[in-house]
């Protein structure tokens, strides 16, 4: 087993060997390790990450949109949108999370790591899908969970759940339309029941 793997700390210091001058923080939490860089050091980070024989992180193997607007019930004032990576090492056997956030809130761009990854692939058009993060680079950013005419990111804390269109077959124009949401907007309150020797308490 790693020594890294065994000891959280151990990674961290070679991170902050090889990375610290582009690191914003290097914590560990949980025997995790997070690093967390500025999105102008993003892809040249990533790029040691891969390479470097003391790290060689050859996998990515997930990458997720954030958005953190109503983090810490509200209370969050740093940037509203982020990335959030986990890298593999298979040859040294230890992890790490990478998490950059976009400078933009009104209009999120990120660099594509599909040159260092080939798998971010689908993960950035996911990102891009439902929060709306633009991947520099990315050959083929498009949708993919979501239909070609949605409109939106449904991942979006004030994307409403109701969504903004609807979609059903018309029998007269023998075709799918769009249409607004025609559902009311309703709050749900769960029922209460009371009862005056409830759990045998008097």
């Amino acid at each position: 087993m790693s020594e890294f793997a065994v000891n959280p700390e151990a990674l961290k210091a070679v991170l902050a060997e090889h990375v610290g001058e582009s690191a914003q923080s290097i914590d560990v939490e949980r025997g995790e390790v997070t690093l967390t860089v500025d999105a102008h050091d993003y892809l040249s980070v990533m790029q040691k990450l891969h390479d470097v024989p003391e790290l060689r992180f050859e996998q990515l193997i997930d990458l997720c949109g954030m958005d953190y607007s109503t983090y810490g019930d509200g209370r969050w004032e740093g940037p509203r949108f982020a990335a959030v990576v986990h890298l593999l090492s298979v040859s040294r056997n230890h992890r790490v999370r990478v998490r950059v956030f976009c400078h933009e809130d009104d209009f999120p761009v990120l660099p594509s790591v599909t040159s260092v990854w080939a798998s971010a692939n689908w993960y950035e058009r996911e990102a891009f899908d439902l929060y709306g993060i633009i991947f520099e680079g990315h050959d083929d950013l498009r949708r993919i969970l979501t239909d070609y005419g949605f409109i939106g990111h449904p991942f979006r804390k004030d994307f409403p759940l109701s969504g903004h269109v609807e979609m059903r077959y018309d029998a007269e124009r023998q075709r799918v339309i769009y249409e607004p949401v025609t559902i009311e907007p309703r709050e749900v309150t769960p029922r209460v029941i009371r009862e005056d020797n409830y759990g045998g308490l008097h």
